[in-house]
């Protein structure tokens, strides 16, 4: 299904699902090139920016949380960019498709704003790519606050959760790390001029604009890099709390089993079916009990020495 906002010559496509029919229509009426639309039609491409004569096909990546609002998920953002059009084909991220839709009914109401985003097909694709910057920078910030978060709660008890979230965390830091940097070079090519675009210098410098977009990207992939390192140290003062809790446990047991032995001994010895020569006493009994007890006493107070050195 083929979706269309257009003002003056400027139109935007969206096709969400598209169809043998739609892949036939862009060959026909716009005369893409066929490998172009092989990559539409495939997924997990790299991104990257072809550039042709009267047109340039864009794959980006932008993240966003699953529906369990607990993974973060990649998804591709095709695009074909022309001077009289914008086509984003594909299961396109969510914020494209909201921005469509605000779009049409903002046009609906013939909003100023909205007109001046469609005066060229350059400015258009610089709001699509805003808006997706801002809620990849949402995200990004939500992720900081799990580290916070981590960072906050390490020191507690609860190591189940602490492992769950570190575990979590460090993997959605990963895979933005690895959508950000192949992505920073194609960002590049607009900010350093290689990309020409289709409106004219002298009607609109769209080299700000793209400068901002490449500052908002790089701002990002800085946090990610830092709460990647922030994580990694993160996850080794836990396992050193971990290990050091597990130390002390020991120690208890060390404790416990060393100051039963003894008593174990005496116990075994007095059990044995044999006659002692103080056996028939009464006190004997309370003899051996005072000696047990002088001797955990005497246990107890070595290794609270030996422990407070």
């Amino acid at each position: 299904m083929i979706e269309t906002i257009q003002y003056q010559s400027l139109k935007w496509q969206q096709i969400t699902n598209p169809s043998e029919e739609d892949y036939r229509y862009l060959l026909e009426e716009y005369q893409f090139h066929p490998l172009d639309i092989e990559d539409c039609r495939g997924s997990n491409q790299r991104p990257k920016l072809d550039e042709y004569e009267d047109y340039y096909f864009l794959i980006l990546h932008f993240p966003y949380f699953d529906k369990g609002n607990k993974f973060i998920r990649i998804r591709e953002v095709k695009i074909f960019w022309g001077k009289d059009f914008i086509i984003t084909i594909g299961k396109s991220h969510w914020v494209v498709q909201k921005l469509f839709e605000e779009m049409q009914e903002d046009l609906r109401d013939d909003d100023d704003d909205v007109k001046e985003m469609l005066s060229s097909s350059d400015l258009l694709l610089y709001h699509i790519l805003d808006r997706l910057m801002l809620e990849t920078y949402t995200l990004i910030m939500r992720v900081g606050a799990e580290v916070d978060l981590i960072n906050y709660d390490i020191f507690n008890k609860k190591a189940r959760s602490i492992i769950e979230l570190i575990s979590v965390t460090r993997r959605n830091i990963i895979l933005l790390n690895t959508t950000f940097k192949p992505q920073l070079r194609v960002l590049h090519m607009f900010e350093g001029g290689a990309i020409k675009g289709f409106v004219d210098p002298e009607v609109l410098d769209m080299e700000d604009y793209w400068g901002n977009i490449l500052d908002q990207y790089q701002k990002m992939f800085d946090s990610i890099e830092d709460y990647g390192e922030l994580i990694e140290g993160l996850s080794q003062t836990f396992d050193s709390l971990q290990a050091n809790r597990t130390n002390e446990i020991m120690k208890v047991l060390t404790y416990f089993s060393t100051i039963m032995l003894p008593l174990t001994v005496v116990t075994g010895f007095f059990g044995m079916n044999l006659e002692f020569p103080f056996n028939p006493n009464v006190t004997s009994f309370w003899i051996v009990i005072g000696a047990m007890v002088v001797v955990t006493i005497l246990l107890i107070i070595f290794f609270q020495r030996r422990t407070n050195r």
